[in-house]
């Protein structure tokens, strides 16, 4: 198309490329936070184009807008919501307060597309607006939270299976190593015995806690502001609009997405962006500490434990040769320790909240989204990558085990606290086993003592007692 067009606003005028979609507010914002070169994410943009689509409806069936522009709006809306526009969202996830910009970037594509479906020039507002049409009943402070909520619900959906994903990779393993007795550590000291597979289980056991607390973060997502305006009263909408509108998002979305019970408190907190982010944070403890116990198990392999050998993805070193390291797990670490630290971002935004709406929510979606997105992508990831292909070295799990003093720890209801770990010290001085110094001292019959410290007892002794 080339060339520019003028566009008018509250602040005057200004030239805006003739082929662009977005508008002057757009250009303005652009200009005003060249900050991260991050733009809004995909779920967003989606949530925004299906509440967009959503308020057309609303506003045409109550007879706030006419049939014409309304099906040109809707339309418009929907190729947002399906990707068709992307390019044409411009503002820097960090922005002026509230999302105004971002809004408004969502506004003018939308105009300026319906106005081309009517075979209008783009930047005719008499005809179609931003302001007037597409943003008819509705403002920055209900649509952002709202649009922001809904991306969560669908960024937490998607992730929802990568969690799922990786639990159930680390199960399999756990069902593979059921069988390898080892030495269990308490405070990185021997402790009395466990099999790799508990310890797996386990592992994918704390996930799965991780996914039961998640329905609860949605219920407060899927409570919305949407319809309150400005404040919460609803003003500049028509009656009915709020339930109707709610109605048909959810409708569009598939999520079960209801009008908040206090509007008013629906404007205000930011509350369930911030349950989302702590979820999100303790999904990342869970997986920072599995990540950890991966990496410690596999150190080595001649100065460390060398219990486990993960995959070897790629060279670990430019100096030495052949050195290959716990790649896909530092990956994985480096991760949590981003979703921990966007928790405490998300946080101080949650809490920035004054009065009537809370200005800092855009840094709040950005955190929970991309955080979530990041998550979703690299879990599965990590479940082929690394997880899969671990292999158990069961010889170095045996000889930990056989060497731990730790298991002299069935022996206690027998002989007592105080006379064990008397055997245990001499044991360790002498470097005689505790099993040898039993049947000299004539402490337990030769088949007792076997009985509790043979071979053949390891296994039993990661029993769980009922």
């Amino acid at each position: 198309m080339g060339g520019h067009r003028v566009e008018r606003d509250s602040l005057g005028e200004r030239e805006v490329p003739a082929e662009a979609y977005y508008g002057i507010q757009t250009l303005r914002a652009v200009e005003n936070f060249p900050v991260s070169g991050l733009t809004a994410s995909r779920h967003l943009i989606r949530a925004y184009g299906l509440l967009k689509l959503s308020a057309a409806r609303a506003n045409r069936e109550l007879g706030t807008l006419d049939a014409e522009r309304a099906a040109a709006i809707e339309r418009a809306a929907q190729e947002l919501a399906d990707g068709a526009l992307d390019a044409q969202i411009r503002v820097d996830v960090f922005q002026a307060g509230a999302g105004t910009s971002l809004h408004m970037n969502v506004n003018e594509v939308i105009a300026n597309r319906a106005l081309e479906l009517l075979k209008e020039p783009r930047g005719t507002y008499e005809r179609l607006s931003p302001n007037d049409q597409v943003n008819r009943g509705q403002s920055t402070n209900d649509t952002f939270p709202s649009a922001a909520q809904t991306a969560a619900l669908l960024a937490l959906a998607e992730l929802r299976t990568a969690v799922s994903t990786l639990a159930a990779s680390l199960r399999r393993k756990g069902d593979e190593f059921s069988q390898l007795p080892k030495a269990g550590r308490t405070h990185l000291q021997d402790a009395l015995p466990v099999t790799l597979g508990q310890e797996f289980r386990a592992y994918a056991t704390s996930l799965d806690r991780q996914l039961e607390l998640l329905p609860t973060v949605e219920a407060a997502l899927a409570e919305l502001p949407l319809g309150g305006t400005a404040v919460g009263t609803g003003i500049t909408s028509a009656p009915g609009y709020r339930s109707r509108v709610v109605a048909e998002y959810a409708r569009v979305t598939g999520l079960p997405l209801r009008a908040a019970r206090d509007p008013f408190e629906a404007m205000q907190s930011r509350g369930s962006l911030g349950g989302a982010s702590g979820w999100l944070r303790g999904l990342a403890a869970e997986l920072l500490r599995i990540s950890n116990d991966l990496r410690l198990l596999a150190s080595g392999p001649a100065t460390g434990l060398d219990e486990l050998r993960l995959p070897e993805i790629q060279p670990g070193s430019s100096i030495m040769p052949a050195k290959v390291n716990p790649s896909a797990a530092e990956c994985l670490a480096m991760l949590c320790f981003h979703v921990i630290g966007a928790d405490v971002a998300t946080t101080h935004a949650v809490a920035a909240g004054q009065l009537e709406i809370n200005v800092m929510m855009p840094l709040a979606a950005y955190e929970v989204l991309s955080c979530a997105e990041m998550l979703t992508r690299y879990l599965p990831k990590f479940a082929t990558s690394c997880v899969d292909g671990i292999e158990a070295n069961g010889a170095a799990g045996e000889r930990y085990l056989l060497a731990s003093h730790a298991l002299a720890t069935v022996l206690t209801p027998r002989l007592g606290y105080l006379r064990v770990a008397e055997l245990i010290h001499e044991s360790e001085r002498s470097g005689r086993p505790v099993k040898e110094l039993l049947l000299e001292r004539h402490l337990l019959p030769p088949g007792e003592a076997e009985a509790l410290l043979g071979r053949a007892a390891l296994l039993r002794l990661t029993d769980v007692v009922p």
